[in-house]
């Protein structure tokens, strides 16, 4: 029978404290002393709304996704929200990608990478035994791929290549082995250099070769990792303080509390801050790791593994892409940067880490080759 207090056996507060802490960050990141801070407040209604949807999502025991075709069918209104979205949705800075429904939009993609992780691990935990074969490598690439390729076409090339790197985390860690993987990386490059012949728009190669070159067009496609980079570096060690960062607040720095929010950050609060930063994404990745340890069975290990791969991927591609060493592709810094959809995503990702947590202990434990 659930009782509430059941609630609090799997509940992290290392994990959830360090999240918070994170949000706040970002939240002070956001806030300025002169002018307007419509992104502050309505990032405060967001962290409201994802902090109760968290506590929903802790209630359920996620022990009935490793049976049944649940993950599948979530999988399949996944695509097919996806597909929707490229009909009915809005237009913002060139991509197709959201839904607007009034007082907020909604980005399907977000919500998409876990459903991805769901159906990954379920695949991979009830296949353990001869994961050595090269066709579970095909299978789980035609999940990825079918939203991979959705989200690609919006274009939203910066979601993609976190799909992509979900993907082939969660195939090293299932397994695979190292010829398999050579394989992997000859057929990722075929599929490179086909999409750049056939389906790369011309802005999105323009961002690429800023990349090799970013001083070759700072007025044109390099401005943004140019003012970028100048941010991070203004910061030096101790910042110009909460408030005041001049390449950020004075719109040097487009899209400063999004997809630049760790140039804003850095700015303000400079090399100091940038370590209390990483510490503190640390702990979330410790704690996530922590519980893919402690989990009943090989789905629990593989979804906490897999949340902490995305949350990982999305840190280090906008970091790298912050400080010039990735092309500019778009992407948000778990819990700290602007948006609702992808911060609802992150909280509930980590209550469903938390609530699977609870039934961990040695009268929950199972073999692993349990529904097979």
């Amino acid at each position: 029978m659930f009782s509430f207090l059941s609630l609090f056996r799997g509940f992290d507060p290392w994990l959830v404290g360090s999240s918070l802490a994170l949000t706040s960050l970002g939240l002070v990141t956001m806030f300025t002393f002169e002018g307007d801070n419509v992104f502050y407040w309505q990032q405060m209604v967001w962290v409201g709304g994802a902090l109760v949807l968290m506590m929903f999502a802790l209630v359920p025991d996620y022990r009935f996704l490793r049976t049944g075709n649940t993950i599948f069918w979530l999988y399949l209104t996944t695509l097919l929200m996806l597909f929707l979205v490229l009909i009915f949705g809005e237009i913002t800075l060139g991509a197709q990608s959201r839904f607007d429904l009034g007082f907020f939009s909604v980005q399907p993609s977000d919500p998409a990478k876990v459903v991805l992780i769901a159906i990954l691990a379920k695949y991979f935990s009830k296949r353990h035994i001869d994961i050595a074969n090269f066709k579970h490598i095909i299978v789980s690439g035609g999940y990825a791929l079918g939203i991979f390729g959705l989200v690609f076409i919006q274009p939203d090339f910066g979601t993609a290549i976190i799909l992509f790197f979900v993907w082939l985390g969660m195939v090293l860690v299932a397994g695979i082995k190292i010829k398999h993987l050579a394989l992997v990386f000859i057929m990722g490059a075929l599929a490179f250099a086909g999409m750049w012949s056939f389906a790369f728009q011309d802005y999105q190669k323009a961002r690429i070769a800023t990349f090799l070159n970013p001083l070759s067009d700072i007025q044109g496609t390099g401005y943004n990792a140019y003012q970028s980079t100048i941010a991070v570096g203004s910061g030096q060690i101790w910042g110009k303080g909460i408030g005041y960062g001049t390449q950020s607040k004075l719109q040097f720095l487009p899209e400063y509390e999004t997809d630049f929010i760790f140039a804003a950050f850095a700015e303000e609060w400079g090399f100091f801050g940038v370590l209390v930063l990483f510490s503190l994404f640390g702990v979330v990745i410790w704690r996530l790791l922590h519980h893919a340890m402690m989990g009943a069975s090989n789905f629990e290990r593989l979804f906490a593994v897999g949340v902490a791969i995305l949350f990982t991927s999305h840190f280090f591609v906008h970091i790298g892409m912050n400080i010039g060493l990735l092309p500019v592709t778009g992407t948000t810094v778990p819990f700290l940067s602007y948006g609702g959809t992808h911060l609802v995503t992150e909280f509930i990702a980590i209550a469903m880490v938390m609530a699977m947590s609870r039934y961990s202990g040695a009268k929950y434990q199972v073999r692993e080759f349990i529904d097979v």
